[in-house]
């Protein structure tokens, strides 16, 4: 269970480190991410900086706590990303029901609309999530040692690698999709 839990940690800690450092990379990146979120119409639009700055922040507090090697900050991290995937994908839900197009600025900058294929990335990644979160609830510390259990170097970097894979992957799914589609 270490494994799995070391590559969900990856894997998440990948995705949201790209989110967070695609949207604070500078001033204009994190006011476009404020009009995008004022512009899915699914909040008030005088919550649509707070709301973006607790979705900085939450991305923030998961990429801290995969980082971390405690198995209590791995919980944390697995549980604040249920929670802010739940919240995002019921967003983008609420927002393509009203007929929004806005782009994905997930990861800072986009052109492409959110869409049924940024609800299905929420949904695995919040699979991923709740798997480790399940995972570490499960596997209570039993050990001495940052990981709180006895770990083969060379398995954990197999699912280290595997999880940084995976996340930048999902990263990349909208220019993985553009590049499968037929052009025009």
């Amino acid at each position: 269970m270490t494994y799995l839990l070391i590559c969900c940690r990856l894997l998440l800690g990948v995705v949201f480190l790209v989110a967070v450092t695609g949207k604070l990379r500078g001033p204009a990146a994190f006011t476009a991410f404020v009009s995008s979120v004022r512009r899915m119409r699914v909040l008030p639009a005088a919550l649509a900086r707070p709301a973006a700055t607790a979705v900085v922040a939450a991305e923030a507090t998961i990429v801290a706590a995969a980082a971390v090697p405690v198995h209590a900050a791995g919980v944390l991290a697995f549980a604040t990303a249920a929670a802010l995937l739940t919240a995002l994908t019921a967003g983008i839900v609420t927002s393509l029901a009203r007929g929004g197009q806005e782009p994905c600025r997930c990861f800072g900058t986009a052109d492409t609309p959110l869409g049924a294929r940024h609800v299905a990335r929420n949904a695995a990644l919040a699979a991923v999530a709740g798997t480790g979160l399940l995972a570490g609830l499960l596997a209570a510390p039993t050990g001495a040692g940052p990981l709180a259990a006895p770990v083969d170097p060379a398995l954990a970097a197999v699912a280290a690698a595997g999880g940084a894979v995976a996340g930048a992957l999902i990263v990349m799914l909208d220019d993985i999709v553009a590049l499968a589609r037929p052009h025009r």
